[in-house]
């Protein structure tokens, strides 16, 4: 059964959500402030996170929002790392979801969402993370993606990527030197995902991150002007 922790100060979001979410079969656990999400996230080791970021103070404690859950999960070690998280958020300001997901997060939904929608986020994410392949092993240098363990590793280190970056990763190393549009890489993420092809750039910019020895010269993964992107030996 895949577990999902809910993070939200609004009870009635986290009733109904947690409600769809138990229907569906999955095993939900709940917060409602930075800390104790942290705390859950360290111990339950969910399969995905939604986070709401506008999030209060814990009592007692660091005031923690939705940007710096997501931070310091990003920044974390292992498998905790590579967590798939979709931000709830009811700001409108477009920069504030380009920081989201600059900062990691797979996805987002703007509050008010319908139940179902939002099901249908978390499903094309966990999908994204866990759907089989017959590829073999790719190599790019001295980075090898494995596309059965959905895997990432740099000179024999593990890299820890989230599921849209991993698929946006292996759907351009598969075709090394081939130019890939936003929306040819917003296509490869499935039909069920909605977000902006300007949130590429974003998940770009997280893989030169984690994976190029100097992210503001990249050598594997290029930008083609006019076009888009490519990954280069």
């Amino acid at each position: 059964m895949q577990r999902i922790l809910v993070v939200d100060d609004e009870p009635d979001i986290i009733r109904v959500v947690r409600g769809y979410l138990e229907k569906e079969g999955y095993r939900v656990f709940t917060a409602i402030n930075g800390r104790s999400a942290l705390d859950i996230i360290r111990y339950e080791k969910p399969d995905l996170i939604l986070l709401d970021l506008n999030l209060p103070a814990a009592r007692n404690g660091e005031a923690l929002d939705g940007l710096d859950v997501a931070r310091k999960v990003r920044a974390s070690s292992g498998a905790m790392a590579a967590t798939p998280i979709i931000m709830l958020t009811a700001r409108v300001d477009e920069m504030d979801k380009i920081i989201g997901l600059e900062i990691g997060a797979d996805d987002y939904v703007t509050k008010p969402f319908s139940p179902r929608e939002l099901i249908a986020r978390v499903r094309a994410v966990l999908r994204r993370g866990t759907l089989p392949t017959a590829n073999s092993f790719i190599r790019v240098g001295d980075v090898l993606i494995d596309p059965d363990k959905h895997m990432v590793e740099k000179n024999g280190r593990f890299v820890p990527t989230t599921p849209t970056e991993f698929t946006i990763l292996k759907t351009m190393a598969a075709a090394k030197e081939r130019p890939f549009t936003r929306e040819n890489l917003v296509t490869a993420l499935g039909d069920d995902y909605i977000g902006m092809e300007r949130t590429v750039d974003s998940h770009i910019k997280n893989l030169r991150a984690k994976l190029e020895d100097n992210p503001r010269k990249p050598t594997m993964i290029l930008t083609v002007f006019g076009i888009g992107y490519k990954v280069s030996e």
